[in-house]
């Protein structure tokens, strides 16, 4: 399985318009080779350089596979996804926004064996739960920002 963005490249900077800097709308993102016994997709990004721990930014799971891979527009995020709670108390995407430094931001997804039993609004802790009993595989991007 792999995660790819057509916007910056794994390890490089993401570009000012995915942060709170610029439009904070999420990027565009490519999956592919998903494993065929896979039902759904669990997608989450954060950011484990945060001064108080891993910050939360974007969770959503229950996303539907279609011919072993699907892509993510630029600012459009998936209709039929249910969404969890990130650490800026929304159910949105929450771009970079790093206080001080340089941050990684990881976009992880996971292709899980069936849909998800999980409220709209759970916590990342409460979908790794699910996610640990039903995953097949996952992939990760890791994309870097800092504050000019």
């Amino acid at each position: 399985m792999e995660i790819k963005s057509r916007s910056f490249n794994n390890e490089d900077r993401i570009p000012t318009r995915y942060t709170c800097d610029g439009e904070d709308i999420n990027p565009p993102l490519d999956i592919s080779d998903i494993p065929k016994e896979a039902e759904i997709i669990a997608l989450i990004m954060d950011d484990p350089d945060a001064p108080n721990g891993t910050w939360v930014h974007w969770l959503l799971w229950n996303i539907p596979v279609i011919n072993q891979g699907f892509s993510i527009d630029e600012g459009v995020e998936p209709a039929n996804a249910v969404y969890g709670t990130n650490d800026f108390d929304k159910l949105e995407y929450g771009g970079p926004c790093p206080p001080f430094g340089t941050h990684r931001y990881f976009f992880k997804v996971y292709a899980l064996d069936r849909e998800l039993d999980l409220e709209e609004g759970a916590t990342k802790d409460e979908l790794m739960i699910e996610i640990e009993k039903y995953m097949i595989d996952w992939a990760q991007l890791v994309g870097k920002y800092s504050k000019k």
